[in-house]
């Protein structure tokens, strides 16, 4: 009696975990339905033959000769709807694209589609058809009979090390170690089990196991089907990767540029256990799992692990990590205070620390926030600590915020103690009054500056007034100490102040805030604000494009409500969108807002610095946070996100209502500019143990990349509430494409060990690849009316007819890069590919097509041009001639583009320069035309939004431009290794095709 094999994670049920298991899933057969060209759905019983030769199907009208399919005339198996009858409006929501597959066939490639109860069918099917096709015209033997595989090989030596006694047999515990040497995250009790389960089975029950059990139990337990359907797809002989097949997994999946068979020697080398398998170059399924489970396949680009960005700007160019009463390690009511929160805080990379300085009880000043008073901190050993600790993790400025709530007395010791303890690392010069903008993170390396108050110019005691912050008048309250002057007349506070302390100030002198005019008339770039919580939020919501623009000359910190006493953190997207560079977190609170702020500052090596989109850095640029849509000038990306399994697990913390069943899903969470912040979840995997397979496809709009961040969350159901199991947070711009897992860590974000998320990840331009939605009359026929982005009217005549210029090429601007991309999307279509697809994948899925074919149609590419052309030597079936048509189209489309985009760059950038030399004597303009109030504004938001759209619409021309030429690089490269090209040696052009970095357009 046959066993029933599936995927199912049920306890009792036998994985799939080789391409045998699969076969003999086939020839069992099971019920699919097949879909017709009409839109309607019939099941099937479908069924291997018992030659293995071809699939039938039952009941039929046909006669069963018909309802057949002959195994050597199968061209390819799709997984999805990628064919146009499961593509069609009628079909394509009621079923999930994870459970439908085509096998396209015969000389006409006509297509066989078929929808399944689950995904896990669909990769049984299309694994083992894969398998069969890849054969070809040989009848495979059974699978699994005759030599031992690689994989079997090398867990029979691993069993012989471990039989000391060399007497064929183990003990069970020995055995049960073993696995769980060779797999850390798996659990004793599940391996004791399987082990228990084989023994009843095979009826040979004891305390010892023999080689072949333990071969059974070690490939049932650690083959994830997920990883192997993976390698079977890559795979030429479907029991390992070879190094031209990893090559090709590495170039086309997961995105990786000029690799080479070296390289993928080294990962063999690397990751492959068998000594066989490393001598010969194959990386078996073992390997390969290991090899994606490593960090050099994380799904966070390594370069980012390092500082990558620009670090020559202004200060006020980036964002700066930072922290909010530091030494606190509870909430700010009953908290205690303790140095360690320090240490923790520049570990982490934070560069911007406040200290509130408060008098102590011996004549020395201390810091500390609870309320009892009991547990304060000496000033000068917080200092030494800071001393020690500043440049540890980041070598680039450290920012002491000092709140003084101490007598003048006790602040002349603060003072002496800062220069004493720190030295040369303080930052005393004086400010350039003849700059605009603050130093560079870059000149201030390794340099500590003081944010504080200073005394006015011409105050020449050793004491003086000024106003004080409102900063640290909460807990004042709760002191009772809120006796401080007040000005006559109820205006703001103020405070005495030393000179001593006054000189330690230099580049972040700290004023009140009046309002926008004010500061854009008279602050001066070395003076910044801070601004509480809910003021912050208030100009975020009534005025961002000000706070945008405000941002770019000056500092500013926004610090938590005083309302926040069980130091709950603020939303830092709130305020980054405005650019808001000082966020101050409770650093010692976990949770979803401490994984937006430790996750977003991992991006630039974690220095404490991440450098602000370019849009809100411009001097003249149109940025408006609460955008509804895409923003000018920005490339909107879509993120096609596949969540398809977890490992290892663990439990809720404190959760002991269900036992030991977890049943979790996936939440993918996107932060950023309102437009972008969207939540998708997967669906419960139930009763699956510690390793759940999820399948399942999301896809989010950006239009804000820079500024976006994706949180995984994953989640145990339950029907009283669910609960946190595990997290990651990640930048946008730090996701690599293709297979990743992704390393989850808990509340507090600390690294889980061994347990991951396997994810697919893939990045196109525009929802869709490019292809318009369908809607109204355009959509009946066929097309959409195509938006062009154009210029807003300024009312100021010279300058509205030097903009006016720029009308036309901005719609040929457009015209390139939309035919280009639609051309690209209907050829990857055609070519049963997605539009994240990239052109190296569609050239050998054409190639594949023509080598699994008896009269293959001669199709050649002819590599001696530089556009090259793909040409048919005889009659071709009409799937293959709509390809061709289509391969064509995009070849000429991106033709005019490589030839066209330089001249219409220029004009695009002579219209942006000639807008640009009336900005100077913008307000001279203004003033002679007479704008003024509401008119003004529009015509600065106009001008703004212009010079915006012109430099935006260029540098994505010039990007367009550069892809272009990476897909004739790639079709190149595909052409000349898959066997359909010719005359290759003959193209001088294909090795430096590919385009040179893009310099940006000076700010």
């Amino acid at each position: 009696k046959k066993k029933t094999v599936s995927f199912s994670t049920m306890p009792n049920d036998r994985k799939i975990n080789s391409t045998a298991a699969c076969i003999s899933f086939m020839l069992e057969g099971c019920e699919l339905k097949k879909v017709r060209s009409n839109s309607r759905m019939y099941s099937r019983f479908f069924v291997l033959d018992a030659d293995m030769r071809s699939v039938r199907w039952e009941p039929s009208k046909k006669d069963s000769e018909k309802a057949k399919i002959e195994i050597k005339s199968v061209k390819e198996v799709r997984v999805g709807k990628k064919t146009p009858i499961l593509r069609s409006n009628g079909l394509s929501d009621q079923f999930p694209d994870e459970c439908a597959f085509s096998i396209i066939y015969g000389d006409n490639y006509e297509s066989l589609d078929l929808v399944a109860s689950s995904a896990d069918v669909v990769s049984a099917w299309v694994m083992g058809l894969r398998y069969l096709v890849s054969y070809g015209k040989h009848t495979p033997e059974a699978p699994g009979t005759g030599h031992p595989s690689l994989r079997t090989s090398w867990i029979s030596s691993v069993f012989n090390l471990a039989d000391l006694e060399k007497s064929g047999r183990i003990p069970v515990a020995r055995a049960v170690q073993l696995i769980k040497a060779l797999n850390p995250g798996m659990k004793v009790s599940t391996i004791e089990l399987k082990f228990k389960e084989l023994q009843k089975a095979s009826e040979r029950p004891g305390a010892e196991v023999a080689c072949d059990l333990f071969v059974e139990a070690y490939c049932e337990l650690c083959t994830r089907p997920e990883i192997f359907f993976l390698l079977v797809q890559f795979s030429s002989n479907k029991e390992y990767l070879g190094l031209k097949d990893l090559l090709m997994f590495l170039e086309v999946e997961q995105g990786m540029e000029g690799v080479t068979e070296e390289k993928c020697l080294e990962i063999v080398s690397k990751y492959e256990p068998s000594k066989e398998g490393r001598e010969k170059g194959y990386l078996a399924i073992d390997g390969f799992t290991r090899y994606l489970l490593s960090s050099d396949c994380s799904i966070f680009d390594p370069q980012h692990r390092k500082v990558c960005q620009d670090m020559a700007q202004p200060l006020s160019h980036y964002y700066i990590s930072s922290a909010h009463s530091a030494c606190l390690l509870e909430d700010n009511f009953w908290g205690r205070s303790d140095i360690s929160g320090y240490i923790s805080a520049l570990g982490l990379g934070c560069r911007s620390i406040e200290l509130v300085l408060w008098d102590g009880p011996d004549g020395e000043p201390v810091v500390y926030t609870s309320p009892s008073g009991a547990s304060c901190v000496p000033f000068r050993t917080v200092v030494g600590l800071i001393d020690q600790h500043a440049f540890t993790a980041s070598a680039y400025p450290l920012i002491l915020c000092l709140v003084v709530r101490c007598s003048a007395a006790q602040q002349r010791l603060a003072a002496q103690c800062l220069r004493k303890t720190l030295g040369e690392k303080l930052y005393l010069e004086p400010p350039d009054p003849a700059a605009s903008y603050l130093p560079s993170p870059e000149q201030l390396k390794g340099r500590i500056l003081i944010k504080g108050k200073k005394l006015p110019a011409g105050c020449e005691d050793s004491e003086g007034e000024v106003s004080d912050e409102e900063e640290g008048w909460e807990l004042a309250r709760r002191l009772g100490q809120e006796d401080r002057e007040v000005a006559e007349g109820g205006g703001p506070r103020r405070a005495r102040l030393s000179r001593e302390l006054s000189e330690l100030v230099s580049l972040c002198q700290a004023v009140p805030f009046q309002d926008f005019e004010s500061s854009r008339r008279g602050q001066r770039y070395w003076e910044m604000c801070s601004f509480s919580e809910v003021e912050a939020g208030r100009f975020a919501n009534e005025c961002p494009a000000e706070l945008v623009s405000y941002n770019k000359r000056f500092l500013s910190r926004v610090y938590p409500s005083p309302m926040r006493i069980d130091a709950s953190n603020m939303n830092p997207q709130d305020f980054w969108k405005c650019g808001c560079q000082m966020v101050a977190m409770n650093y010692q609170t976990p949770g979803l807002m401490m994984d937006l702020n430790a996750g977003w500052f991992r991006q630039n090596g974690a220095c404490g610095y991440v450098l602000r989109p370019a849009i809100m850095r411009e001097e003249v640029s149109y940025f408006s946070a609460n955008a509804k849509d895409s923003l000018p000038g920005v490339p909107a990306q879509l993120l096609h996100l596949k969540v398809i399994s977890g490992q290892n697990l663990p439990k809720p913390k404190g959760s002991g209502a269900k036992g030991e069943v977890v049943e979790p899903y996936v939440c993918a969470e996107i932060h950023g500019i309102p437009a972008d912040c969207a939540e998708h979840r997967t669906k419960t995997a139930l009763q699956s143990g510690d390793n759940p397979v999820f399948d399942e496809s999301l896809e989010f709009q950006i239009n804000l990349p820079e500024l976006a961040v994706l949180r995984f969350v994953v989640l145990d159901d339950d029907y009283i509430g669910d609960e946190f199991i595990a997290q990651y947070t990640i930048p946008f711009e730090c996701l690599q494409p293709g297979y990743r897992h992704v390393p989850l860590q808990s509340l507090a974000g600390e690294p889980l060990p061994h347990a991951t998320l396997f994810v697919h990840v893939a990045i196109t331009d525009r929802r869709g690849g490019g292809k318009g939605h369908r809607r109204g009359l355009a959509g009946r026929r066929g097309r959409r009316v195509r938006e062009y982005t154009s210029t807003k009217a300024t009312g100021i005549k010279a300058i509205d007819e030097v903009f006016r210029t720029a009308t036309q090429p901005l719609r040929e601007a457009t015209d390139l890069r939309e035919n280009v991309q639609n051309a690209l999307v209907s050829f990857k279509e055609l070519c049963g590919l997605t539009p994240a697809a990239n052109m190296k994948q569609c050239i050998l899925t054409v190639a594949a097509w023509l080598l699994h074919s008896d009269s293959a149609p001669s199709v050649t590419l002819n590599l001696a041009e530089q556009y090259p052309a793909m040409e048919a030597q005889g009659p071709i079936p009409d799937l293959l001639r709509k390809v061709l048509t289509a391969y064509e189209t995009m070849i000429q489309t991106s033709r005019t583009l490589i030839e066209s985009a330089d001249a219409v760059h220029s004009k695009l950038i002579q219209a942006q320069q000639a807008g640009m030399d009336f900005h100077k004597e913008l307000h001279r303009i203004e003033a002679k035309e007479g704008l003024r109030g509401r008119k003004l504004q529009k015509a600065l938001e106009s001008f703004a939004w212009n010079i915006t759209v012109l430099k935006g619409q260029a540098d994505l021309l010039k990007h367009a431009k550069a892809e272009a030429l990476d897909n004739l690089w790639q079709i190149h490269n595909a052409g000349q290794s898959c066997g359909i090209g010719r005359n290759g040696s003959a193209s001088p052009e294909a090795s430096r095709l590919r385009a040179p970095p893009l310099e940006p357009i000076p700010e």
